[in-house]
């Protein structure tokens, strides 16, 4: 089960993984926040991409 998180000392608010995944991510205020600690089964890969387009490395995954 792979789990995800916004560091929101480092995020920036860009909006980038709210594009990349808007079902995984959104936003609150100007961070942006996981929709669910945990990735639904079937979304790992673009939860991968939206960590690794992440310009400030914020979106750390644990699988």
């Amino acid at each position: 089960m792979m789990k995800v998180k916004v560091d929101a000392e480092k995020c920036i608010g860009c909006q980038l993984c709210v594009q990349v995944a808007p079902d995984l991510f959104d936003m609150a205020e100007d961070k942006a926040v996981a929709k669910s600690e945990t990735v639904p089964e079937g979304q790992e890969d673009i939860c991968r991409d939206a960590s690794q387009q992440c310009p400030v490395e914020a979106i750390p995954i644990e699988e």
